[in-house]
């Protein structure tokens, strides 16, 4: 279902958004019995609680909604939306106490409690639905929220169901549906379109490796985002014990999160020339699948010695991120679900990124405070670049010892970008546990982030 606000012209319920600390306040307002109501249900404006307030007839007449402190807001995001899951069917309209600034992240919280994963079961999302506050654009919030949900579904669907030909699929969707064009190169052709280290990765797959790549847009900066669509990943020979491919239909989190992204862009009419670029593979066990100990030659012409087959990911991206790089790109960026080194460092909910420039840094940090899309910058630290290089190939897709394992992969990504100002993001892109707003699954990361702060970073381009 489509995530949307409710019709300004139908009725809707007056909801009053309050503070713990302006609760006293907004009573000595308010009738006799309104105060006496509130007393009898205990309601203390905490966070995420709320009270329907019966009017003369007995049918509601208003809601409140806890808004907790400003030290519990701290520790939440959208945090109107811990309310909003908990209200009864209907539409509501802010009626006070919603901070202007925190209105359209509220608004957008508010939106994504209406998601719900119903591929294989019906599901019971939130039915409370908002009016759009005055003042947000509400065109623009709710191009975020379908972005959001896109990227939950593909994360979520299991990769029967969602495998390299799916994946194609949904690209070919999203570009018919903003009028972008869109190509696949597929299976052998990557090796004549000299592909080659995405074709090794998923060659052992019933489902045929290849490259999708979607463009729109005729002005503007050249922007390429690459993400990493690995649609399962069993390790390859070196295969993951159980417990660590649980989650590995998750692996293709890179290209959900770039396709949301690119729904974004398109969607709000950023004055970008897009491109896309998602090598879509499945990392199998068969006769033919690549092994340890192998070197293989890049696009690029680096060759690259195989020390872990489950290092796959950065394998593929190397050959469409050096493919980006030959299109004079005012800016190149990668998304992927690469190490658990990077959960380990900044666990699931900051998304680690990676930029030799500053000023973006500072802009793409300060543009994820405003819109609730947390993410830290990370070093290109030079003195690890010894640690992948082997010494019997140009790159090592596995460093051994264990350390500095997302500094590593990223330095080995940035060997592939010699032209473009490049950005990496490790992401994990999923939600381990359910959150305001914000179901267990997959999740977005960065997306929101980046198309916030895109104008300011490509401004001079």
């Amino acid at each position: 279902m489509p995530l949307s606000f409710a019709d300004p012209s139908e009725p809707s319920l007056p909801l009053h958004v309050i503070e713990q600390d302006a609760l006293e306040d907004w009573q000595a307002g308010q009738s006799d019995l309104v105060r006496s109501w509130i007393a009898a249900n205990g309601f203390a404006a905490k966070l995420g609680q709320v009270l329907m307030i019966p009017g003369q007839s007995g049918s509601a007449d208003m809601a409140l909604a806890g808004y907790g402190s400003a030290a519990t807001r701290a520790r939440k995001r959208f945090c109107l939306a811990a309310a909003a899951e908990k209200l009864p069917e209907g539409a509501y309209h802010i009626a006070s106490g919603l901070p202007e600034d925190a209105q359209s992240v509220e608004a957008l919280g508010w939106l994504m409690t209406e998601y719900a994963f119903s591929r294989y079961k019906d599901q019971s999302p939130a039915k409370a639905r908002l009016v759009a506050p005055e003042g947000i654009d509400a065109e623009r919030v709710t191009a975020l929220a379908e972005a959001e949900s896109l990227i939950r579904d593909l994360v979520n669907t299991p990769a029967a169901d969602m495998g390299p030909d799916a994946l194609q699929e949904a690209a070919e969707a999203l570009a018919k549906e903003f009028g972008a064009g869109c190509r696949t190169i597929i299976g052998e052709d990557l090796l004549t379109q000299n592909l080659p280290m995405i074709h090794a990765v998923g060659r052992a797959a019933e489902s045929a490796p290849r490259l999708i790549e979607i463009t729109h847009g005729e002005a503007g900066p050249k922007l390429t985002l690459v993400g990493k669509g690995v649609c399962f990943d069993t390790g390859g020979l070196d295969l993951k014990p159980a417990s660590a491919m649980a989650l590995m239909k998750k692996d293709m989190g890179g290209a959900a999160n770039v396709l949301g992204l690119a729904r974004m862009i398109m969607a709000t009419g950023l004055k970008v020339r897009l491109r896309v670029l998602i090598p879509a593979v499945e990392n199998a066990v068969a006769g033919n699948a690549f092994r340890p100990g192998d070197i293989l030659t890049s696009r690029k012409g680096l060759t690259v010695e195989i020390n872990n087959t489950d290092a796959e990911g950065r394998l593929v991206l190397a050959d469409a991120l050096a493919l980006a790089d030959e299109d004079d790109a005012d800016l190149v960026i990668s998304m992927a679900t690469l190490t658990g080194a990077a959960r380990v460092a900044l666990g699931p909910d900051i998304a680690p990124f990676y930029t030799d420039d500053d000023r973006a840094a500072n802009l793409l940090s300060a543009a994820a405070a405003r819109v609730a899309d947390p993410v830290w910058r990370m070093p290109f630290h030079v003195p690890y670049e010894t640690m992948i290089e082997p010494g019997i190939a140009d790159l090592d897709n596995a460093p051994s010892g264990g350390f500095a394992g997302s500094i590593t992969a990223a330095l080995f990504l940035r060997r592939f970008v010699s032209n473009a100002p490049y950005m990496h993001f490790d992401i994990f892109s999923w939600n381990p546990a359910k959150a305001p707003g914000r179901a267990k699954g997959g999740f977005g990361q960065g997306p929101r982030a980046l198309l916030e702060a895109l104008p300011g970073i490509l401004e001079d381009n």
